[in-house]
């Protein structure tokens, strides 16, 4: 049996509202436990075998949520921006409610494999530069990528401000004019990858991440869709980063 909690801290931390608002909802008789109205605010019930209900709504609770976007271009990944639309503006209050921020970000222009949770831990070791997590893009760049820059990326780049990136793989899909390739790094600097290629002399046209670590970007997932992480991909995820 799981360990009792007042239903007023649970309605609270779900993001139902103040500890205030949700004690007031509660004394207007509009929360349910076990089809039976509460109107004690120290109530306590099992949050995970008791069936609560906020109004008609049904309270599922759980502590974490971990949830697979395909960010699209032009929107910041932060949780709030005052000038722009962020990511967290496309999830549905059902997801809101658990308060997620982006683990990682992506710029404004890039898109792809962006993982939202409200799991510190899990994200604090997915970012962790001691655990060396695999990110990787698929590039279009203008410019001819050829086969001698796969050793370069290996060894790593210096990028404009000084800094010598760790070593980077360079897969080429498609050298031409404008090449098609795959970078995968560890790190996660400012522009980075944009920063490798103008190291070498040429100019990123698209970035889009398609996976990081095991996790990876379910094709099925449109620019601005997203979905909730399976426990499969949750459990390679924690087992990638030695998290329990």
């Amino acid at each position: 049996m799981s360990k009792k909690e007042r239903l007023d801290k649970i309605l609270a931390n779900m993001g139902y509202g103040s500890r205030k608002d949700v004690k007031k909802f509660i004394k207007d008789g509009r929360v349910k436990v076990n089809n039976s109205i509460v109107l004690d605010n120290e109530f306590k019930v099992s949050p995970y075998e008791d069936e609560i209900f906020w109004g008609d709504e049904e309270v599922l609770y759980r502590e974490y949520i971990y949830i697979m976007m395909n960010k699209p271009q032009g929107l910041v990944s932060s949780t709030d921006d005052p000038r722009t639309r962020t990511v967290i503006d496309l999830l549905q209050r059902q997801h809101l409610i658990y308060k997620p921020f982006p683990v990682g970000r992506l710029d404004k222009d890039t898109e792809g494999l962006l993982m939202i949770s409200n799991d510190g831990k899990l994200a604090h070791e997915l970012l962790s530069p001691k655990k060396g997590v695999n990110k990787k893009y698929y590039v279009e760049v203008d410019g001819y990528v050829e086969d001698k820059y796969i050793e370069v990326f290996k060894d790593g780049v210096t990028l404009d401000d000084g800094y010598r990136t760790l070593p980077a793989d360079l897969e080429i899909i498609n050298a031409n004019i404008i090449s098609k390739v795959y970078l995968t790094i560890q790190e996660g600097k400012f522009h980075q990858v944009k920063r490798m290629f103008e190291s070498i002399g040429m100019k990123v046209l698209f970035l889009k991440r398609v996976s990081m670590g095991p996790l990876i970007l379910d094709e099925f997932l449109s620019p601005g869709e997203y979905r909730e992480l399976t426990e499969n991909e949750i459990n390679l995820l924690k087992s990638h980063i030695n998290v329990i």
